[in-house]
């Protein structure tokens, strides 16, 4: 069985483990099929659909939609609002990778809004004055946190292709609710009332502080006229109203004042670009999952549904704990490779070849014994350069949205400001990114070799987010998926797929199946949520599940079966699936 890659201007032909499930070939092989195009939308892709984290955000979408507009209005839309309503993951002052199904020829296509490092940025931005990695605390709400914000860039490159309503007119609805006041959600409130670094910032203390000290809870109505006097600007005047102009002059101001100043410029606000990049697609049962190619790791979620494609997972089920046992097993093998390989690929050499050859995926597969061992070593794919051991840390923030128009096209959507809050630092009514500390602070590991995610000027940082979608083998949309969560992204996005397409599980059950992150040493999860049978089982395989990292997924699913839309939403926050 093949796997069919396109990452930048490469045209690369893989194999996903060759067969799946237990050595026997599920599909035939099938030759570039996101360049081919679709004959006839089915009938679900006539069905309006907006899947997201927060209900007021969900209905802005609609109704964009309801009005004509195309999945691409209506995510610009849902951006809009989820900026004001659940600021703590993501916003205009963030960046993002967007995954969009065109329903008229059947292709895939990425856009890649990913913030980038200012030109004065240095591998040693982030090292203390005795050379050592400066504690994370601190990184994240100086000024070198924030890189070059793309996600407003990206979109409206999106909409230059595949709009179909004015730009000036998707803003309305989060303009309104800004100045009218919005509920502070209960998942706000309690990130308000947490223990994050941003918190004690003097702009998350000026927004959301009370008279009698503290914060805002659940259920307080507060507005933000800041930013809708500055969505006003941007429906007027396009993304030139952040990256030029007074916002950007506030933003070079915010970011570079402070004990550890960061070297945003005019310059690298105006220069930002986002990348239009072909999908990384691989055939997996009877579907084509194409994802965004670095710096996000799609390649890792390519390659951990190929090493279990070695293994019998699709014969077992939830309550089986050697299915767990193989999901962890696979799932640490694959971090592996992702932490030492993937950055931006105008930066360093990625094997994607490599790593997705059937010969690599069955040598790694070999590795999962009948027990856990200790932390498994990255392999070395063919076009293998030698990187240092990965130190990047990645909090667990960040929104994931999926918008289906009328016509068909499809938009699923990662999006963030990387830690709650970002940086903690606010400009015109919306917070700025983090991103900067999603690179490795140590830029060469104990043997001197260079990090594949050290700082660069012009660089973006590496990314989890994954936001994929599934077509079929006719060109038609299949499903899409995508969640929050930092590194855990491949993990949230892998136990769903498994769930709902090995398990064939109803979106929502997949998506709520309890979580399990497993990478190094490490084997966190949400412990009350297996039963008990299955974590005695996973114990005596080696698996020690671990509360922690995996309880604050954000995942959003849909999938098309019988030819209707089958939607779901994470649990764990306050999603809402809408379909018309």
């Amino acid at each position: 069985m093949r796997i069919i890659a396109t990452a930048l201007t490469a045209a690369l032909a893989f194999s996903l483990g060759g067969c799946f499930g237990i050595g026997r070939p599920r599909t035939a092989a099938v030759d570039a099929p996101v360049a081919r195009p679709a004959t006839a939308a089915p009938a679900a892709a006539q069905q309006k659909f907006v899947v997201a984290a927060n209900r007021q955000a969900a209905e802005a979408g609609m109704a964009v939609l309801r009005k004509g507009g195309s999945a691409i209005d209506a995510a610009i839309a849902v951006q809009a609002m989820l900026s004001l309503v659940e600021p703590q993951s993501s916003g205009i002052g963030g960046g993002a990778f967007l995954t969009y199904f065109n329903a008229k020829t059947g292709k895939v296509e990425i856009f890649d809004g990913r913030e980038t490092a200012p030109a004065g940025a240095a591998p040693t931005m982030f090292l203390g004055s005795d050379g050592q990695p400066m504690p994370f605390a601190q990184a994240v709400v100086s000024g070198r946190a924030t890189g070059v914000p793309g996600v407003v860039r990206m979109l409206a490159t999106a909409h230059g292709e595949h709009g179909a309503l004015r730009w000036r007119d998707l803003f309305d609805d989060a303009e309104r609710a800004a100045g009218k006041g919005f509920l502070v959600s209960p998942r706000l409130g309690r990130f308000l009332a947490g223990k994050s670094p941003q918190l004690a910032t003097d702009d998350v203390k000026r927004y959301f502080g009370t008279k009698g000290g503290g914060f805002v809870t659940a259920g307080t109505r507060i507005k933000n006229p800041r930013y809708a006097d500055f969505l006003e600007r941007l429906a007027k005047r396009g993304p030139d109203a952040l990256y030029t102009g007074k916002t950007a002059e506030a933003i070079v101001a915010a970011t570079t004042g402070g004990s550890l100043p960061g070297r945003m410029t005019l310059a690298d606000l105006a220069g930002y670009r986002a990348v239009k990049r072909a999908p990384l697609c691989g055939n997996w049962r009877v579907y084509i999952v194409c994802t965004p190619p670095p710096p996000s790791s799609g390649v890792g979620l390519l390659e951990l549904l190929a090493i279990l494609g070695r293994t019998d997972i699709d014969t077992r089920g939830p309550n089986d704990p050697q299915a767990w046992y193989l999901f962890a097993e696979a799932s640490r093998l694959m971090y592996a490779d992702r932490d030492r390989y993937v950055g931006d690929p105008a930066f360093v050499t990625v094997p994607i070849a490599g790593l997705l050859s059937p010969s690599y995926i069955a040598d790694r597969a070999k590795l999962i014994g009948p027990v856990a061992g200790p932390a498994p070593a990255a392999g070395m794919p063919a076009g293998t350069v030698t990187a240092g051991i990965d130190s990047t840390l990645e909090p667990t923030g960040t929104s994931h949205f999926i918008v289906g128009d009328a016509a068909g096209n499809v938009v699923s959507m990662t999006t963030t400001v990387e830690s709650f809050f970002g940086s903690g630092r606010m400009v015109d009514g919306f917070f700025l990114n983090n991103q900067m500390t999603d690179f490795a602070f140590a830029p060469r590991d104990a043997q001197g070799r260079a990090a594949a995610n050290a700082v660069a000027p012009g660089k973006r940082p590496r990314s989890s987010m994954t936001p994929l979608v599934m077509i079929d083998r006719g060109g038609k949309f299949a499903g899409a998926l995508g969640s929050a969560g930092g590194n855990a992204i491949l993990a949230y996005v892998g136990k769903s797929l498994v769930g709902a397409v090995e398990w064939k599980l109803p979106m929502q059950q997949a998506l709520a199946l309890p979580n399990l992150v497993a990478k190094g040493d490490g084997f966190q999860g949400e412990v009350t949520k297996f039963p008990p049978a299955v974590l005695s089982a996973l114990a005596a395989r080696g698996v020690r599940v671990q509360p922690g990292q995996g309880e604050d997924s954000g995942l959003h699913g849909v999938i098309v079966r019988d030819g209707r839309i089958d939607g779901g939403y994470d649990p764990r926050r306050e999603g809402v699936v809408l379909v018309e």
